[in-house]
């Protein structure tokens, strides 16, 4: 199989695309599942950890699995266990039911998602280009197709349980398109490589460089809207504008990001892509402004777009250990820091304040910026 063929290329979009849109088609089935069961925020909440919980579980996993079995192998496995589940989502009776069922989403998403980057780390490393970006450029495009495609079928009147019959039937279109050309091993070269390998040196670093950058994306999701109705008075209904405006922001930035990584090469836009994203918080704290705070999400979507894609990549090219493996665990640890995020980001509010946990987020940016020289090269290998 050609690694670098058009056809391997567009399965490995196509794999992201749907990794978005099946993680996006669970949100606007929150409030039905909130009324529909009865349940308060603190129970909501436990249960919302069932899903994170169930990522984190099976995400170490995966990189063995796609040793074992191959990428295409794990990518169709957990798409089709993503599709089987999605209407359990819209049918759980009791929240015992909706946390197992968001228990096995969780892990089937987990899987899916640690299974297409080695996909992607295997494509670009073949390729000799940069690449990473626009793969994850659709996972947000696939993202905002999800959510409105969700919403719509919804407001037009069709059921929770119809509606996720219809991504059902839209994911495993997209699943079908593109499982012909999934790669059939976990390495370039085709050769086995081993199922365990202890996580050590350079992949624990790109870790916990992952680790801060989902903290920071973690923080703007669920933080940003009372970051701007609290501190910046802005109204409630406009709240969400600040997510909107970070989101949009990041997509562009992938979209361009693979050329332009290309063009500068990996340390130099990781170097300035943390300050960015770092003056960004900066920005967004000390602005006396909601404008001046929200062109701030601006530039934290535009400086973070591409960190993650540069530290995937560079996890690829470690060799400390086998890349399917680094994937999987950058992937774990990074995964961490959105779960920890809203714990951590609330906690440090409550100690302090909202403005001093994103100044606090700011700094730690900054690490990031510094260590682009430890991780990445200068310039994309070709």
């Amino acid at each position: 199989m050609h690694l670098t063929g058009t056809l391997q290329q567009r399965a490995t979009r196509l794999v992201f695309f749907a990794a978005g849109l099946g993680m996006a088609a669970w949100a606007p089935l929150v409030p039905y599942a909130k009324s529909r069961l009865g349940l308060d925020e603190a129970t909501l909440g436990i249960l919302l950890l069932c899903l994170g919980a169930g990522s984190l579980c099976a995400m170490p996993f995966t990189g063995m699995l796609s040793s074992r079995f191959g990428c295409r192998k794990v990518i169709v496995g957990a798409g089709l266990l993503l599709i089987a589940i999605l209407p359990g989502l819209a049918l759980a009776a009791t929240p015992l039911q909706l946390g197992l069922v968001l228990l096995v989403f969780g892990a089937a998403m987990g899987t899916f998602d640690v299974a297409i980057n080695i996909q992607a780390v295997i494509i670009e490393k073949a390729n000799g280009g940069a690449m990473m970006s626009g793969f994850h450029a659709l996972f947000s495009v696939g993202g905002f197709a999800g959510a409105a495609c969700m919403a719509l079928l919804l407001w037009l009147g069709l059921t929770p349980a119809w509606s996720c019959v219809a991504v059902m039937l839209l994911l495993c279109g997209v699943l079908g398109a593109a499982q012909g050309h999934l790669l059939p091993t976990a390495s370039a070269s085709g050769e086995k490589t081993p199922l365990f390998v202890m996580p050590h040196g350079a992949v624990i670093f790109i870790g916990l460089l992952c680790f801060i950058v989902f903290l920071a994306e973690g923080a703007i999701l669920d933080w940003s809207a009372l970051f701007l109705t609290t501190t910046r008075g802005v109204e409630e209904a406009k709240g969400g504008l600040g997510y909107a405006a970070f989101a949009i922001a990041m997509t562009l930035g992938r979209f361009t990001g693979d050329k332009v990584v290309s063009r500068f090469g990996g340390k130099r836009v990781l170097t300035v892509g943390g300050l960015c994203a770092a003056a960004g918080f900066f920005l967004a704290v000390l602005a006396p402004h909601a404008s001046l705070a929200m062109a701030g999400f601006v530039l934290i979507g535009l400086g973070a777009a591409n960190i993650v894609p540069i530290l995937f990549t560079a996890a690829g090219n470690q060799r400390a250990m086998p890349a399917s493996l680094a994937v999987a665990a950058i992937t774990t640890i990074g995964y961490a820091g959105i779960l920890a995020g809203p714990a951590v980001i609330g906690f440090v509010a409550h100690a302090t304040s909202l403005n001093i946990a994103f100044a606090m987020l700011g700094a730690a940016l900054l690490l990031v910026a510094a260590s682009a020289r430890l991780v990445a090269p200068a310039k994309q290998v070709s």
